[in-house]
């Protein structure tokens, strides 16, 4: 806790964020500071869930929660209000369901031309998977470019799953094609660059990072795009998944920033580029091209 009281803005009222004890595998505390980086995509609805668990407190400032109580579990009642943050904008639940679900947008790596990784783990059991390494492992879930995404980095559990992103030598840049192409049916088609598959060798993948955001975040994008609402409810939609050799994430394509600062209506999430990160960004991709 950062020792202060954050306001809840739609009440005006208070929100101590007092210690909660967790159970002896999860030993940071419970605070709304700490849900907000464990996986809630507001502050104040971090602060509002809290509030709304008040009788857990019983007038006390240390309480220790049941051993089968954890972040995770806590987070997965939670569905967060579109705006404002009170505790009315709280839906509970039993905790019983997931709290990741595989993102639509995530599907294409299913599809045997995707020029990226290719999966062949049944959609199913990836997302059984992911959640079980986020139940398991709560304080796993990274800070990505911006407050609605999220990366866990986790052993690759894909097999035979190879780096995506290799480096681009005097001996393999003749291999390299280039054509302009759109992630998605409409949105705009940009240059891409990449080495046919089997053109160069790739090392075997030792990390995923698997890529979320939230479903609010979500919901706005397919809302500019004019798609029809998703019939999925989890906190966290899976959007991508990239091999590497890394537990860290590596520099988001240039590409892919300039697409985000166009907005949700281009299909990018609307975040301004961070010129810094860009430059990262350059450095990097100047230097490498994924295999497809």
């Amino acid at each position: 806790s950062d020792g202060r009281d954050l306001r809840d803005p739609p009440s005006g009222r208070h929100v101590a964020t007092e210690h909660m004890h967790l159970s002896p595998s999860l030993s940071a505390p419970l605070t709304s500071s700490s849900l907000f980086a464990h996986g809630l995509p507001h502050r104040s609805a971090a602060s509002a869930l809290l509030k709304s668990q008040t009788p857990l407190l019983r007038g006390s400032r240390r309480v220790t929660p049941s051993p089968s109580f954890s972040v995770g579990r806590f987070i997965t009642l939670a569905t967060i209000l579109r705006g404002g943050g009170g505790a009315a904008g709280i839906s509970m639940s039993s905790g019983e369901g997931k709290m990741i679900a595989l993102d639509d947008f995530a599907r294409r790596q299913w599809a045997s031309d995707y020029k990226g990784l290719v999966i062949t783990m049944s959609q199913e059991e990836v997302e059984k998977r992911v959640n079980e390494l986020c139940n398991n492992d709560p304080s796993a879930l990274k800070e990505g470019y911006a407050p609605f995404c999220k990366h866990l980095f986790v052993p690759n559990f894909l097999k035979g799953a190879k780096v995506e992103a290799v480096p681009i030598t005097a001996e393999n840049e003749k291999h390299l094609k280039s054509e302009y192409q759109a992630r998605k049916e409409g949105e705009l088609a940009v240059l891409q660059r990449w080495f046919p598959d089997g053109s160069v060798e790739a090392p075997d993948a030792t990390h995923l990072d698997l890529i979320l955001y939230s479903r609010e975040q979500i919901k706005k994008e397919n809302e500019a795009m004019g798609k029809p609402p998703q019939d999925e409810t989890a906190p966290w939609g899976l959007i991508s998944i990239k091999a590497q050799t890394v537990d860290y994430e590596i520099p988001m394509n240039p590409i892919t920033m300039m697409r985000n600062a166009l907005g949700k209506e281009e299909g990018g999430s609307g975040v301004a580029i961070d010129r810094q990160k860009y430059a990262q960004s350059v450095e990097f991709w100047s230097k490498h091209a994924v295999i497809a």
